[in-house]
């Protein structure tokens, strides 16, 4: 079992930048891909990006690619996404999770066993 706590969600202006951060419990955490998705109201959860248990190979929506960076520290169990350039359009509650790594279905998050409670996020135009 997995548990996930997601924190530094917040209110910025457009351009501005957040740092979301995900501690896990259990001491398999390298184990896991991670993950964050995000859900803005009325739209379907997305994949934002991914992170596998090494940290050394990282995956990236389209939308956030260059904005956005994704980092882990095993030692700590923690997984952060920096958030740079925001927009309106990156509103959203932003949620991360963890699924047992795999070359495949990274972006998929029916494929998450793990997932944390949410942290909103609103970019200000």
């Amino acid at each position: 079992q997995v548990q996930l706590v997601e924190s530094g969600g917040g209110l910025v202006q457009a351009g501005g930048f957040l740092r979301l951060s995900c501690v896990a419990s259990g001491r398999t955490f390298s184990t896991y891909t991670m993950g964050w998705f995000r859900q803005a109201p009325g739209k379907e959860r997305e994949f934002v990006t991914a992170v596998r248990g090494s940290g050394e190979i990282r995956y990236y929506a389209g939308s956030v690619k260059g904005r956005f960076t994704v980092s882990r520290d095993n030692a700590k169990s923690t997984v952060d996404l920096q958030m740079n350039s925001l927009k309106p359009e990156d509103t959203a509650v932003y949620y991360c999770a963890a699924k047992k790594n795999s070359y495949s279905g990274y972006d998929r998050p029916g494929l998450y066993e793990y997932w944390g409670q949410g942290t909103q996020v609103t970019v200000s135009s």
